[in-house]
């Protein structure tokens, strides 16, 4: 990664994971003028939101005069939403308000549904996705790609064990698998109106963006970066969280885990059948000894907990059926304030 004068001024790279990101186009592509929509989700960002919208207003204004901010209120119990509300009044903004905490994937998903730009800007409130990038973006947008996402290089602030887990859960996600998800790669990205209109028409409910991201293919581009800290406040996702996000993506993108269980069975059912050989010559040729039992509890044992824990991976497939079919909205807007220049069109 090289940089120049310019801060964050990073080189993109078509090859960075090559296997995830298709070759640049052979030219730049006829884009119509700029109009930008900015979704930007929010749960109990009170200390960062005002800033941070206004920052990104002058960002913005920077590449082009005609955008919108959406701000998404993914059920904050702080001022989030009063905030919004004055800064509707002041900018080209809109403002939904979901009716309850949905999650950071629905609040996505209502932005996009609600964007109206022909490009979109997926942007968290917290400052720690880099403005100076935007200009970048545009460049890059311009030049033909449909999707310019962020990646992060350097995860060294965080724990080892976020480290450890983000690995494996990449691993796994990513394993035999045609469409493969970029690793470290996040919500942070610039995208074409096609590519936004491809996700909107998406019929599944349980939304695992990162994956919905590269299913849906496009000329895309990763632009590494180094995410900055948090200008206030507390992230959203704890550990369960993460752990719960990455078991959706897992049971949403990928059958590993089942596949996994079914060698698992059979290995254990090897080794039963091995072992009971054992035991039937032992018995031919020492006796019959009651010295087994011990052996025999444990095995018991062994068997019971694989076939739990196998049934366990079963269910969380199964739920995820019954969650789809039951087909409810994958978020209920409360309140829309539609203050954007485009409300009308």
């Amino acid at each position: 990664m090289t940089e120049s004068a310019a801060p964050y001024r990073v080189t993109p790279r078509s090859d960075y994971y090559a296997e995830y990101a298709p070759a640049a186009p052979p030219a730049p592509l006829p884009r119509a003028p700029l109009r930008l929509s900015c979704v930007v989700p929010a749960h109990n960002e009170e200390s960062t939101l005002e800033a941070f919208v206004r920052a990104l207003a002058q960002a913005v204004q920077r590449l082009t005069p005609e955008f919108e901010i959406i701000v998404v209120n993914d059920g904050s119990r702080d001022a989030t939403h009063d905030i919004a509300l004055r800064l509707a009044a002041e900018l080209p903004l809109r403002y939904l308000a979901l009716s309850r905490n949905f999650g950071k994937e629905a609040a996505l998903s209502a932005g996009l549904a609600h964007a109206r730009g022909n490009a979109v800007l997926l942007i968290d409130a917290d400052f720690q996705h880099p403005l100076e990038l935007l200009p970048q973006m545009h460049e890059l947008w311009l030049a033909g790609y449909d999707m310019v996402y962020g990646v992060i290089a350097d995860r060294a602030a965080e724990s080892g064990t976020k480290r450890l887990g983000t690995g494996v859960f990449y691993g796994l996600l990513n394993a035999g698998k045609k469409v493969k998800v970029p690793p470290h790669a996040g919500d942070f990205r610039w995208m074409d109106r096609r590519v936004a209109d491809a996700l909107n028409a998406l019929p599944e409910h349980h939304r695992f963006m990162k994956g919905l991201y590269a299913w849906v293919g496009f000329r895309s581009v990763a632009l590494p970066f180094v995410p900055l800290d948090r200008a206030g406040g507390q992230s959203s996702f704890s550990l369960r969280s993460l752990g719960s996000l990455a078991l959706l993506g897992l049971t949403s993108f990928t059958t590993l885990p089942l596949r996994m269980w079914s060698i698992v069975g059979a290995m254990v059912a090897a080794l039963a059948l091995l072992y009971g050989l054992w035991i039937a010559l032992d018995a031919l040729l020492f006796g019959v000894s009651v010295a087994g039992w011990p052996t025999l509890a444990a095995g018991i044992m062994l068997f019971s907990g694989v076939q739990l824990m196998s049934i366990g991976i079963l269910g969380e497939y199964i739920g995820r059926i019954y969650d789809e079919v039951k087909q409810r909205p994958t978020y209920v807007v409360a309140r829309d304030e539609d203050r954007s220049p485009w409300r009308d069109a």
